[in-house]
Parts: C-alpha cells; structure tokens; sequence
C-alpha cells in the first residue's frame, strides 16, 4: 500500500476533528428545521403532503376517538415543539421521546394503509410511502443525538486498540 502525502494526512485529521466537532450540532439543527418545517406546514390546511394521510392514521389508531380536525394541528404542535428543542438544544431527553412516539404514528401507514402507500407491496412504494420510508433517516440521526445528551461526544482521533 502506498503512503499518503503528509499534507494530505494533515489536512485529512483537521477536517475529521471539525467534522467531529460540528457534526452532532449540525445534525441537531438540521433535523430541528425538518420538524419545524414539516409541523408548520400541517398549521396551514393543504400544505403539507402527509396532512391526510396522518389525520386517518392518528384516527385509526385512537379507533375514531380523536377526529382530523383535532389531530391535524395537535400533530402540528408537536412537531413544531420537536423542531424547536432540536435547534435550541433544550430538554434533549423529553424531545426526542417526543419525537420517538411521532416517528412511531408515522410509520403506521405502512401496516394501516398499505395499499395507499405502495404500488407494489413491499418493494415500490408510492411517494406517500417515500416520504414514510425516509424517516428511517431521522430516526437514525436522533439516535445519534441521543447518544450525546448524557454529555458524549465524537471522536475524530479514537484511542488504539491494543
């Protein structure tokens, strides 16, 4: 195997520890936007693409009790809640349970209403099921975030195994 350079080297360990250093932050924000994006939009009748869908889901799952007109901006809040405590990094344990129970109503779509979110079920989803799907995504960033609540951190330089 050929060396690398040692200026490439250099510049490879400053970039990973301002990765390192940012990295978590930047995830925390960035996430904190979709979910106050995505609760936003839910404020205002029509915008959000997964308005409807996430009405008849939360009214599936509480068996009629809780009707769209009352889901649909409750659902909103919580998002936009989720949304702020990431970007302000406040009370980062009761965020992301907040958001740990909304990921879970989201993916019920998926086992609810299966015919709506796939055009092939399991292996082509509609842009419903899409929009679903991609929350694997967020889940996996909030997991890395909850890592760091209890004061951890990424490494850019981890010890040596021995």
């Amino acid at each position: 195997m050929v060396p690398l350079p040692e200026w490439f080297t250099r510049a490879d360990v400053r970039i990973t520890r301002v990765m390192a250093r940012h990295g978590v932050r930047a995830l925390r924000v960035s996430l904190g936007v979709v979910f106050l994006w995505f609760g936003a939009l839910k404020l205002f009748p029509g915008l959000s693409p997964a308005q409807e869908l996430a009405a008849r889901t939360i009214e599936r799952l509480t068996f009629g009790l809780v009707p769209g007109s009352v889901s649909v901006p409750v659902l909103a809040a919580w998002e936009c809640a989720i949304g702020l405590g990431l970007i302000m990094g406040v009370w980062m344990r009761g965020v992301l349970l907040l958001l740990l129970l909304q990921m879970i109503g989201t993916l019920a779509p998926l086992f609810l209403f299966p015919r709506e979110v796939f055009h092939r079920i399991p292996y082509a989803p509609t842009l419903e099921g899409q929009y679903i799907i991609k929350n694997l995504v967020l889940i996996s960033a909030a997991l890395v975030i909850g890592a760091t609540v209890r004061g951890g951190a990424l490494v850019a330089d981890p010890p040596a195994r021995k």
